[in-house]
């Protein structure tokens, strides 16, 4: 069909089977170029075969007339089902050495039980040429009926070759399953990074790639020593690379000794310590980290008596395992993970997860029901876990509910990562007042009585801090002035007068009339207060830039017009706070 022979190894060649990976491809009518991936079919090669086959979405699975069923056969097929291809065309060969109908009976009723089921069958002889053109048409429906993936799409490549070529440098081929691959582009090899140099697709130059395709790419001649078969190259910082997965494994409780598995994903292989969580549960530990997403495609096999099991990735960024009972845990909250990709349900088995790791895993933070705050993500369910909590943390931490707590320290308490985590928590009866998140009693707590009660002072005598005997006599302790103060209720000069917020707004405007420079006496008449008073307001308008103290410690306004701004909420009345 192709015109090329696949087997390139001259031990290929003498003993007439395909030991390594083998690429060929043609033009089919209607359909444009088509690449093959040649895989063994002996037993002994099974890891090579699984490699080839991980990263395709469709398969020509062929078998031959004169021949029995093989049992590598029922390998491959449990494997394509596993890896959940489920396109195929099915050809009997050698029809012309033997009646092809008990063949195709046989084979037809393995795929049916398999996701191959219904694949279009052809009967073929390559030495008479019967039904290749039937072949052709099928292969050309096969390939026009495939789903098309998005250009746009993270870049994932799998290796399966790796090779130098001299006065060219490193070549990598691999199947592109979606993204698109230019020259120039940087791709990651976990911590490291290469440039693609040049690409080439089915033996022609390229400047543009997008999957599905057969690519080679010429990464130059200084790529990272980790570049090898089975590297991954990635989108930079589009992929999570994992060393711990939770995987859905069904007939995993069937297995005698489950914890030493090999796990097959894409074109690599690795030996894995599996820990079940239940009978269709595991969680893996692999040897290096990997990029996966939630819903990949995998196999779980054991190398000594060649069970395969077809494993799904439900969660390639879980939480670690801690105590006694922890894994019965896990696997009751992944009771319903399939591999099907649901935001929602994503975020509320996290509680709390970064928008930059769900993207990552391929979980779309917009498409979820959740409350974002940043590049933070939390469930709806956690978020009034978290504001129950913060309404109790402020009733019994708070020296007032109504001055609250700054949001760092409720974010603190409530072991969020950031103090803007608050924000969306803040509802009724919760509110935000400057930095604190406050709650509004329907009746004011003592402290706060007595604190509205100093601000009606203040209110109609702005400069007349009070002193302690003041404070005792109006019920007002340190922790509740400490707590107004931070909340921006009022504001401490010198560590001990009290005042309002734009109360040296006032003070400069007033002493801005006074013939300049003027004397702290004359301040102090200005102001109607006690030296006591009046020196720390004059320190603060000279730290604020808006007077300016003299060498004969007399002081002067430095700008009229900007030290006489309006402070509106001052006069001769009753308080409006």
């Amino acid at each position: 069909m192709t015109g090329s022979d696949p087997d390139r190894l001259a031990e290929e060649r003498r003993r007439g089977l395909t030991i390594e990976l083998g690429y060929c491809w043609t033009d089919l009518p209607g359909a444009g170029q088509i690449a093959f991936v040649d895989v063994p079919g002996h037993e002994r090669f099974i890891q090579t075969t699984l490699a080839g086959v991980g990263p395709v979405p469709a398969v020509l699975f062929v078998v031959a007339a004169d021949d029995d069923w093989m049992p590598q056969a029922t390998e491959h097929l449990a494997a394509l089902d596993a890896f959940g291809v489920r396109h195929a065309v099915l050809a009997v060969t050698r029809s012309d050495l033997a009646d092809p109908r008990p063949a195709t009976e046989r084979a037809i009723a393995h795929l049916n039980r398999t996701s191959l089921r219904g694949a279009r069958t052809v009967a073929v002889s390559t030495r008479t040429g019967i039904g290749l053109d039937e072949l052709r048409d099928a292969l050309a429906e096969l390939v026009n009926s495939l789903p098309r993936p998005a250009p746009t799409a993270d870049v994932r490549l799998w290796v399966d070759r790796c090779f130098t070529i001299r006065g060219a440098g490193t070549i990598v081929t691999g199947t592109l399953p979606a993204g698109t691959i230019t020259v120039g582009d940087q791709l990651s090899l976990g911590a490291d990074t290469v440039r693609v140099r040049g690409i080439e697709t089915l033996g022609q130059p390229a400047t543009t790639i997008s999957g599905t395709a057969r690519v080679a790419l010429n990464l130059g001649s200084k790529t990272p020593f980790t570049l090898g078969r089975s590297s991954v190259l990635t989108t930079p910082y589009a992929w999570h690379h994992t060393t711990t997965a939770d995987l859905r494994v069904p007939g995993l409780g069937d297995v005698r000794r489950p914890d030493r598995m090999t796990l097959h994903v894409g074109a690599v292989a690795e030996a894995v310590h599996v820990r079940p969580l239940d009978a269709a549960l595991a969680r893996i530990v692999l040897p290096r980290a990997l990029p996966l997403r939630v819903g990949d495609r995998a196999i779980l096999r054991d190398p000594g008596n060649r069970t395969i099991l077809a494993a799904v990735v439900v969660d390639p960024a879980p939480p670690p395992l801690g105590r006694r009972g922890a894994a019965a845990r896990r696997a009751a909250e992944l009771a319903t993970a399939d591999g099907t990709v649901d935001p929602t349900k994503e975020v509320w088995r996290r509680r709390l997860v970064a928008a930059s790791l769900l993207r990552q895993i391929g979980v779309d933070p917009a498409a979820a029901s959740a409350v974002r705050a940043g590049d933070w993500v939390l469930s709806r369910e956690h978020a009034a876990t978290l504001r129950d909590k913060a309404i109790a943390l402020i009733r019994t931490e708070a020296d007032a509910p109504e001055l609250g707590l700054p949001l760092a320290v409720v974010a603190r308490h409530l072991d969020l990562p950031e103090p803007d985590l608050v924000r969306p928590l803040v509802q009724p009866p919760l509110r935000l007042a400057g930095g604190a998140v406050v709650i509004d009693l329907d009746a004011p707590s003592p402290a706060m009585a007595a604190l509205r009660r100093l601000i009606a002072e203040l209110t109609e005598s702005p400069f007349a801090a009070p002193d302690a005997s003041r404070l005792r006599t109006l019920g007002l302790d340190e922790k509740v002035i400490a707590a107004a103060v931070r909340a921006g209720r009022l504001v401490r000069l010198d560590g001990s007068v009290l005042l309002l917020p734009g109360a040296d707004q006032l003070a400069a405007r007033l002493l801005s009339e006074l013939p300049q420079p003027f004397t702290v006496s004359q301040a102090r008449e200005c102001l109607g207060v006690p030296r006591r008073i009046v020196v720390p307001i004059l320190e603060q308008l000279d730290r604020t830039g808006r007077t300016r103290r003299l060498p004969d410690n007399r002081h002067t306004s430095r700008d009229e017009h900007d030290s006489g701004q309006s402070v509106a909420h001052y006069g001769r009345g009753p308080a409006n706070h």
